[in-house]
């Protein structure tokens, strides 16, 4: 597998972090089993997306960037889907999530 398909695999499995986390609001305390399912899915199917993407990447530089495309993308979700409060202090600290995950990836 070629180092670009091993970051898409990373992006992949930031995506799928971010399902989960939305996920486990909407299963209410995972008291709604099929939500609850749906939620697991998106966790397993995350982990097996990064392990796999390990094989080829640096793990400091991949989990950087997995953990923050599910922070940085839970915060928007929040904000976009859930009604979360949107101040400057929030967006700002959105930005350095992202700005640190291009960073790490560049020089990954």
């Amino acid at each position: 597998m070629s180092l670009g398909m091993s970051w898409v695999l990373v992006v992949a499995a930031g995506l799928l972090e971010i399902v989960f986390a939305v996920g486990l609001k909407h299963s209410n305390g995972l008291e709604r089993p099929w939500v609850a399912m749906g939620t697991g899915t998106a966790l397993l199917g995350s982990l097996v997306l990064l392990s796999t993407a390990l094989r080829q990447l640096p793990v400091g530089s991949a989990y950087a960037v997995w953990t923050g495309i599910g922070a940085a993308g839970t915060a928007l979700a929040g904000i976009v889907l859930l009604g979360d409060p949107i101040t400057a202090t929030r967006l700002a600290c959105i930005a350095v999530i992202v700005g640190g995950v291009i960073g790490l990836q560049m020089a990954g």
